[in-house]
């Protein structure tokens, strides 16, 4: 192991907070449990073969062999749940009296896609959202993007009522978590995990736009990251599609919206990180000060792989470098990886006291307990090993079957759905997570 050497913590801060850092800092808690040295995890390679069938008897069941229809993952999906809604929605733009230009309906998809995503945090196994305008009834990830699109169009988050399809500082700064609450149809009977945390990220939201005018403009809202981006493009004289690098993206997020993950997470030379944390596993082998810390940044690659889709749909833009983007480290894709047994708790690894239903098997820990931050480690550098095995098995390439299209067909459903044949009653994951609404 030859960690990435820095002069100081500053830099050590700056590297972590880049897409790099987390595939590379991942990597050296995956090439520990190849040795056996995890603390809480055992590795199990020889199960990937199975978990990757899982996975592609999935794909096959929903795609058959017409793999370049698998969309990417992104929070598009969750806002279409049961019926189309985000297509309609443009449709009624640009059939108003004032219809938007193009570039106007990429800023509301982007302001929408954000906002729905920050909300996304688990909200637990107990809460549902029934659609007044079908009737249906949602829960999860679906629930939270059928509220959060019903939220947008009801003016919620604009603070202009002539233009109620907004997202903008003023009006995220009105909410509270009553507000949220009701839109959402929280009661004593329905209730959401994670609530005050969500509610939190928003307001932090609408400071964070206020102060990062280069990336949300001087009438601050999420879908300014348009021009910001378009500044730093380039096209061709051939007048073919605009291209953006990832990074610039991703740059714009994760200095953008620091401002809103909260003040007790890790910090390294006076910088906030965000969703950094410390594994034990590598406190070991550290040699300098912030050798031991993971970035995973979930929230910021799940806003990004969601900004990605509409802005090339809508602007014809093309992003490059998406090869750098990881698999998202939350419990759907781990929960494949333990329900399949790839990865097994090392057993008393973890007090009885972790455990509220000894009957159950299933322990609850805290985003910041170790065990979490090595399943999180371990599942990014999995997510691609999978990928590959899956590509292998349909004998496909990375270009024909990319990393985002095995997020969205393959591994964060099969997750969803082992756990549902696992655990009916509940669907949940083979570990339980205390959400607090800003990780998960």
């Amino acid at each position: 192991m030859n960690p990435i050497a820095f002069d100081s913590p500053e830099q050590t801060a700056a590297y972590l907070r880049t897409l790099p850092a987390i595939r590379e800092r991942c990597g050296r808690v995956h090439a520990l449990a190849q040795k056996g040295e995890l603390e809480y995890f055992e590795y199990h390679p020889e199960k990937e073969r199975d978990a990757a069938a899982f996975c592609v008897e999935i794909i096959k069941r929903d795609f058959g062999s017409n793999f370049a229809s698998i969309p990417p993952h992104g929070r598009w999906r969750h806002l279409d749940a049961g019926r189309p809604r985000v297509q309609p929605l443009i449709e009624k733009w640009k059939a108003s009296p004032n219809p938007p230009d193009t570039k106007e309906i990429s800023r509301r998809l982007i302001d929408l896609f954000l906002v729905s995503v920050l909300l996304d945090a688990g909200a637990g196994n107990a809460w549902t959202y029934k659609e007044n305008v079908s009737g249906q009834t949602f829960s999860r990830s679906e629930g939270l993007g059928v509220a959060s699109i019903a939220m947008f169009e009801q003016g919620y988050f604009s603070s202009d009522s002539n233009n109620p399809h907004q997202v903008d500082a003023e009006g995220l700064s009105r909410l509270t978590a009553p507000r949220v609450a009701e839109a959402m149809q929280v009661s004593e009977a329905n209730p959401m995990v994670g609530l005050e945390g969500r509610t939190s990220l928003l307001v932090n939201l609408s400071k964070a736009l206020k102060a990062n005018t280069t990336y949300f403009g001087d009438s601050p809202r999420p879908g300014n990251l348009v021009d910001f981006l378009e500044a730093g493009s380039k096209q061709d004289e051939s007048s073919g599609p605009r291209r953006i690098h990832i990074f610039a993206l991703w740059t714009a997020l994760i200095d953008g919206l620091a401002p809103i993950w909260p003040a007790t997470r890790t910090s390294l030379g006076g910088i906030s990180l965000g969703d950094v944390w410390p594994c034990n596993a590598l406190k070991k082998h550290a040699q300098a000060q912030g050798d031991e810390l993971v970035p995973f940044h979930k929230l910021t690659g799940w806003i990004t792989y969601s900004l990605v889709e509409p802005i090339e749909k809508v602007l014809g833009w093309k992003f490059e470098g998406l090869e750098h983007m990881t698999g998202l480290p939350e419990y759907r894709n781990g929960g494949l990886l333990v329900d399949l047994g790839v990865l097994s708790l090392r057993p008393g690894a973890l007090d009885a006291s972790l455990y509220p239903d000894p009957n159950s098997g299933i322990p609850k820990l805290p985003p910041s307990h170790p065990a979490i931050i090595e399943w999180r480690a371990m599942t990014v550098i999995e997510l691609d090993r999978i990928a590959d095995e899956i590509r292998k098995q349909l004998g496909l390439t990375r270009e024909q079957l990319t990393l985002a299209q095995v997020l969205e067909s393959a591994t964060w459903k099969g997750g969803r759905e082992i756990a549902k044949q696992k655990r009916p009653a509940t669907g949940g994951p083979p570990i339980d997570i205390e959400s607090d609404g800003t990780v998960f």
